[in-house]
């Protein structure tokens, strides 16, 4: 049986954080991702937990200046030293809601960068952030993102997010498979789920192109969970959308979606 998580950075924006972890309880889901959950703090993180009495999945590393266009630090030159901080924030974090996934965000590389240069950065910071996370039982994460809504992005293809996971070479280093990503980049999600569901620790949807419940847009959700059924996948899928109204009236999708 299929198993999803509500992505609360996107998910329950009725509400503040704080109190998304409960609404998502409440509305029928035992799990979340919480991306970014750095705007309360570590206490007040824990006690929403503990109230709503969800696990929480995963979470990102920070971004940075957001404000500025960043979006991670992982393989940006000059800034290892802000990211190995970071790290150690989300890892903070991380332990303190039980959180067992970490995704390494890659970042948007100056422009002109070197490619095979950006891709070393990115492998040392991996390489360090796996030592910093090594006995916490943490699986780091590395996930593609579409160039329509982050442009610059580093890490954009699954063959290029396959070939940096080999290259580190270390268990807990997986793929978090988004679906709506490679949708706008590559399409052909029967086929990528077929080839990628073997590195994969974290599978991720959205409608597309907008970004809404996966029963609005494009995609065949309804027939690609039965894929993913078939393939024997025993993980959670993240519900990472924008509601395109109210977040509980929009859930219809959970049951007319399912094979």
């Amino acid at each position: 049986m299929l198993r999803f998580a509500a992505s609360i950075n996107l998910m329950f924006n009725e509400v503040p954080l704080a109190e998304r972890f409960a609404a998502a309880k409440k509305a029928g889901f035992d799990a979340v991702e919480v991306q970014y959950p750095y705007t309360i703090s570590i206490d007040e993180m824990k006690a929403a937990i503990a109230k709503a009495g969800v696990e929480v999945l995963l979470m990102n590393t920070p971004q940075g200046n957001a404000a500025a266009g960043e979006r991670g630090l992982g393989a940006l030159p000059g800034r290892e030293a802000d990211f190995e901080a970071g790290f150690q924030k989300s890892l903070d974090y991380a332990k303190a809601a039980g959180c067992k996934m970490i995704h390494v965000t890659a970042g948007v590389a100056p422009a002109g960068a070197d490619a095979a240069e950006i891709d070393t950065i990115f492998v040392r910071n991996i390489r360090a952030a796996l030592a910093a996370s090594a006995d916490t039982g943490i699986t780091l994460l590395l996930e593609t993102l579409n160039h329509r809504d982050f442009p610059g992005y580093h890490l954009v293809k699954f063959t290029h997010a396959r070939r940096i996971i080999e290259l580190v070479g270390d268990e807990r280093l997986g793929f978090q498979l988004d679906l709506y990503h490679r949708q706008a980049n590559d399409g052909d999600l029967e086929q990528s789920l077929r080839d990628y569901i073997d590195i994969a620790r974290h599978i991720q949807i959205a409608g597309a192109p907008a970004r809404h419940e996966p029963d609005i847009g494009e995609i065949n959700y309804r027939y690609l969970f039965g894929i993913i059924e078939e393939l024997g996948w025993d993980g959670w899928i993240g519900a990472e959308y924008r509601p395109k109204g109210d977040t509980v009236a929009g859930l219809g999708w959970m049951k007319t979606l399912l094979p």
